[in-house]
């Protein structure tokens, strides 16, 4: 790959990792050479800048804007959409994940979960979650890298764990409420933590699966991340409602996906719930272990398709 084949298609990538893995799981469902470029945001970040600008970088970032510009610029979150709109005015097509909050028509294209309540418009993609970096692919290399869960015994259950965003993390007493329901109905449980579970219920998940075969990855915790490997493995599914990535990239399997309501969720989040209900891709946890079937379900293969027909021919 080439310096000029890579700027052709720049990712803004904001340091917060959920966030970044929504432009760039879209640029690597594009199957082209892409740049990624790595947004640090200045104390000016901090003010609602709702206009086409780069100041709330800071002078390292806005540096990396210099040279040639590429012909389209992938992004995702609020900060990222001035700096997006920046490129914009300079000739660049722009394509931002996630409602801006201002100058909605002047980005080439918006793509908009459904439970934000997306506006119709030309230039707005209306999906279902957000999303993501679980490709087909990269699952199917997980499931080879992580073959090492064969060995747990069926059904194997992932449990994964998300937490509020703000806060000390999950309470332990509602994420042992979730692993002991899971843990009545499955062979063995695939569980991992993220960066907003916090310790005390990572510990209260480890005490409630005593009793079954289980594998539990502590965020932060030494080694390899088997995020992907639990979902490669998985026969089902159980993911916690509070994380819109994690339900999203739970989609990206083909088994059966339950929510679990951890409590404290707004009508956000249950929008998305309910859109995906009735979308027949995922179940309430109640109604865990029985199996349903499922569509084949890809909205960032849906995405890229769609900007590569537009913008790409």
């Amino acid at each position: 790959m080439t310096q000029a084949e890579a700027g052709r298609i720049w990712v803004l990538a904001d340091p917060r990792a959920g966030t970044a893995a929504q432009a760039i799981g879209i640029a690597e469902r594009l199957g082209r050479p892409f740049r990624t470029v790595p947004l640090d945001w200045g104390m000016m970040a901090r003010l609602p800048l709702r206009w086409a600008t780069t100041m709330g970088l800071t002078a390292a970032a806005r540096r990396e804007l210099d040279g040639p510009l590429p012909d389209l610029a992938i992004s995702a979150g609020r900060r990222s959409a001035a700096v997006a709109l920046w490129l914009g005015r300079q000739g660049v097509r722009t394509v931002h994940c996630m409602a801006p909050g201002f100058g909605e028509s002047r980005f080439d294209l918006l793509v908009i979960g459904r439970h934000d309540s997306p506006p119709a418009a030309p230039n707005i993609l209306p999906i279902l979650g957000a999303t993501h970096r679980m490709s087909p692919a990269r699952l199917a290399a997980a499931r080879e890298e992580w073959g090492m869960f064969a060995e747990f015994p069926g059904p194997r259950v992932a449990l994964l764990l998300g937490g509020p965003p703000r806060g000390a993390g999950m309470a332990p007493e509602t994420a042992a409420a979730i692993a002991s329901q899971v843990a009545g109905f499955a062979g063995s449980v695939l569980a991992t933590g993220s960066r907003r579970t916090g310790r005390p219920a990572e510990a209260a998940v480890a005490e409630a699966l005593e009793g079954v075969p289980h594998h539990l990855h502590r965020w932060g915790g030494r080694g390899a991340n088997p995020y992907a490997g639990i979902l490669a493995w998985a026969d089902a599914v159980v993911v916690t409602g509070d994380s819109v990535s994690m339900v999203s990239e739970a989609l990206a399997t083909t088994v059966p996906v339950f929510i679990a309501d951890p409590g404290g969720l707004g009508e956000r989040h249950r929008r998305l719930h309910r859109s995906i209900y009735a979308a027949g891709q995922a179940r309430p946890l109640e109604e865990a272990p029985t199996p349903f079937a499922r569509e084949p379900f890809d909205e960032t293969g849906r995405v890229a398709y769609e900007i590569a027909e537009r913008f790409l021919r």
